[in-house]
């Protein structure tokens, strides 16, 4: 049978339709809303090229010396040709066709991913070296199927499986085939209030695809539901102005105008609301905690389309959101969405060149904000938006500078003035005429500063994350012991062009610059305490969102593809503008700046990233550098890497949780299987830890469990040499690091 739909699918298949398929058929046999597809079965695979006599030939291509790059090259070059020309059975062909004809009569538009699979080597890792196809249609499909096959046989697989030591004939590949949702209403859905974390369901939904609503781009509608009773206690219908949708011709997403009977219609309507809270309540049950969730609708359908944890909640946030406010006038009213009351002078920006009028305690009122107006923000005392909701920029960026802020008001920008001074309640969603007075003076870095006594001695080092250079003072503010992960995307993502056109518009010279003094400020603020600086990982789709990025490529899950080291790799031109940007770095004597690449999988990624630090004119022997361990592979050979020349290793535990499970932690349908704490996943670190301890590496930890006490208990047993973690989850860890370390103490003289 050339092909298995997802409802006949269970775990017992994995050999034959390798881990996504194998999920997705668990998930459609649990009645969790999955989009329909069949799965095209290693054993197709295997059947094309034994029966097509190609078996032999493919396999001895492929044959090849590891290290030698124009062999790799020429291998891959003579896979491809060998698979794409050679003709597909016709009943292998016929059936893959049905199947697809059965999707909707044969008119959908479908994502081809490969599912690699090897049953009988358990310790193997195929995740993100296979392709993914989007928006393919009955035409393209059998092409896009092979292109599947043929992606078995990149210089990467075959490097990869040489370097494990495992036959390239007993690894095979599936190749999932799934209705790609076209949303008719879509949006985001809050088991808790993200700011307040009371218990209250919040969902916001707009017209079209949810690019919309979590960009910010559009005011989605805006409904809370009392998670006891069910009851909807507010229902705030928008104004949206456009909508996202996908061009029924070339299956790309387009913006268009709502039209007018549309555009303050309510989007849902009391069963969707019904169906979507039994949604969100499924999900935090099987997480055990508060979740954020994607959504679409179509045809009356909900899916979701991802779930994660809520981590913006402030502990007695929902206390204070119970408080008066000042009692005067309310001129404006939307969404809470960044705790906290602040009183000022309002700021009217409608262009990027007004931003300089935005001082030191002032409110920005604006439409919505973008990367460029940080340091605007950073300066404001709190934020107001007409447009946006809480997943916006706005939002998330208030939250991680501790700014109340406001979003999604409708019309601020056109009913307060320049000069007024109003206060704004970021709890209640709620702007006031006049200011308040604090009953005590605070500031936004009050509730990260450790407490007495000030900070807990530990062995093992406490370090925190920094997301946008903006919230250094913040971080430094929690007496951490230098940063753990410092992220350039935004770096690069504030200037609103990619890579590539911003050199193109202003230069070499200035983008480089544009970095160092990104990673200068926070430098500055932790110094001598260490900077972590993690190379460019941002995804296709963020790229794809900006000037220039219409180039980038349509992923599935951008998250598992064209990114991190091996999209660094792959244009060392660019790559090298980084590099350049650490070396200015080191020559004005910032030497507590450290240098990591993330999504590496072996040492040839570490020995080429390596070679161009050299060409840079950087001297790997006197900088510190190292690698984030994020798969299997990394994990599995971190002793060749430790051999390289690495100086630290970094466990960023929410890529390594995903290609460890077989889990995409973008996909709320296997949400019930990520585990961060899952035995596997605590043997890859215990045993990463133990080796680079052997060869004198240093071990962090900056992905998200890091924040969690379990996690600190068990990496602090195993022998890491730091955790970095969340701003406002320093203090709670450093004093969890503390007593581990003196129970094992006590243990020891016991």
């Amino acid at each position: 049978m050339a092909v298995l739909w997802l409802d006949e699918i269970g775990s017992d298949d994995l050999g034959s339709v390798g881990g996504k398929g194998a999920s997705l058929g668990e998930m459609t046999a649990a009645g969790l809303p999955v989009p329909p597809g069949f799965v095209v079965t290693a054993g197709t695979y295997r059947t094309f090229i034994e029966e097509t006599g190609i078996d032999e030939e493919l396999f001895e291509a492929v044959d090849v010396d590891s290290e030698d790059s124009t062999a790799l090259a020429e291998a891959e070059a003579k896979a491809k040709e060998l698979i794409l020309e050679t003709k597909l059975p016709d009943e292998v062909r016929d059936g893959i066709l049905a199947a697809y004809d059965d999707l909707e009569e044969g008119e959908s538009f479908v994502a081809v991913r490969s599912s690699a699979t090897a049953e009988d080597l358990p310790d193997a890792s195929f995740a993100g070296q296979q392709e993914t196809f989007l928006n393919i249609t009955r035409e393209d499909l059998v092409d896009r199927v092979k292109r599947c096959w043929a992606s078995l046989f990149t210089q990467r697989a075959i490097y990869y499986r040489n370097e494990q030591g495992f036959d390239h004939d007993v690894v095979d590949i599936a190749v999932v085939v799934q209705q790609m949702v076209d949303a008719e209403k879509s949006g985001v859905l809050f088991t808790s209030h993200p700011s307040t974390g009371e218990p209250k369901i919040i969902i916001e939904a707009a017209w079209g695809l949810g690019e919309a609503v979590v960009s910010g781009s559009v005011s989605p509608d805006n409904y809370v539901v009392d998670r006891d009773t069910g009851e909807v206690l507010e229902t705030t219908v928008a104004d949206k102005k456009i909508e996202m949708v996908k061009d029924p011709e070339t299956g790309k997403t387009i913006e268009q105008d709502v039209e007018d009977d549309r555009r303050k219609a309510q989007v849902l309507d009391k069963s969707e609301i019904e169906k979507l809270v039994d949604i969100g309540e499924r999900a935090e049950d099987h997480y055990d905690e508060p979740q954020d969730i994607e959504w679409a609708i179509i045809d009356g359908e909900v899916y979701m389309l991802q779930s994660r944890p809520i981590t913006t909640i402030s502990e007695g946030a929902a206390e204070s959101a119970a408080a008066d406010g000042n009692g005067g006038d309310v001129l404006v009213k939307g969404l809470g969405a960044s705790p906290g009351i602040a009183s000022g002078p309002v700021r009217i920006v409608r262009k990027l060149d007004q931003l300089d009028k935005v001082g030191e305690g002032d409110i920005i009122v604006t439409e919505m904000t973008t990367p460029d107006m940080v340091p605007a923000m950073k300066r404001a005392s709190g934020i107001i938006t007409d447009e946006g909701g809480m997943t916006s920029h706005a939002a998330i960026v208030a939250r991680e500078l501790g700014a109340p802020a406001v979003v999604g008001s409708g019309d601020a920008t056109e009913l307060l003035g320049d000069g007024q001074v109003v206060t704004l309640d970021g709890d209640k969603g709620t702007v006031t005429e006049g200011a308040t007075e604090p009953e005590e003076e605070t500031d936004a870095l009050d509730d990260v500063r450790p407490q007495n006594p000030v900070k807990p001695m530990t062995a093992t080092e406490v370090k925190v994350n920094v997301s946008i250079p903006e919230a250094a003072e913040r971080a430094a503010a929690t007496g951490a012991d230098g940063v753990g992960l410092l992220r350039m995307e935004h770096m690069i993502l504030s200037t609103n062009k990619t890579p590539e056109r911003y050199i193109d518009d202003h230069g070499v010279d200035a983008y480089v610059e544009e970095i160092v003094e990104g990673v200068r400020g926070v430098a500055d603020e932790f110094y001598p305490r260490p900077v972590r600086v993690r190379t460019l990982d941002a995804p296709t789709d963020e790229f794809r969102q900006l000037e220039g990025g219409d180039d980038e490529p349509h992923e599935h899950n951008p998250m598992l593809g064209y990114r991190g080291i091996r999209r660094s790799l792959d244009r060392p031109d660019v790559f090298a503008h980084e590099l350049e940007a650490f070396r200015r770095l080191f020559d004005m004597g910032y030497d507590n700046v450290e240098i990591m690449f993330p999504l590496v999988n072996d040492a040839e990624d570490v020995i080429r990233a390596r070679n161009l630090m050299g060409e840079a004119g950087i001297d790997p022997e006197k900088r510190n550098w190292g690698v984030m361990i994020e798969t299997p592979a990394s994990a599995l050979g971190v002793e060749a890497m430790a051999e390289a020349g690495i100086d630290f290793a970094s466990f960023g535990t929410n890529d390594l949780t995903q290609y460890t499970l077989a889990v995409d932690r973008n996909n709320e349908h296997v949400a019930d299987r990520f585990d961060e704490l899952h035995p596997a996943v605590l043997k890859l670190i215990g045993t990463t830890i133990e080796t680079c301890r052997e060869h004198d590496v240093n071990t962090s930890i900056c992905g998200q469990a890091g924040s969690k006490p379990e996690m600190a208990r068990f990496l602090v047993n195993e022998g890491v040499s730091s955790i970095s973690a969340n701003i406002d989850a320093v203090r709670d860890v450093q004093h969890e690091v503390k007593r581990v370390e003196q129970k094992l103490l006590l243990d020891s003289v016991r």
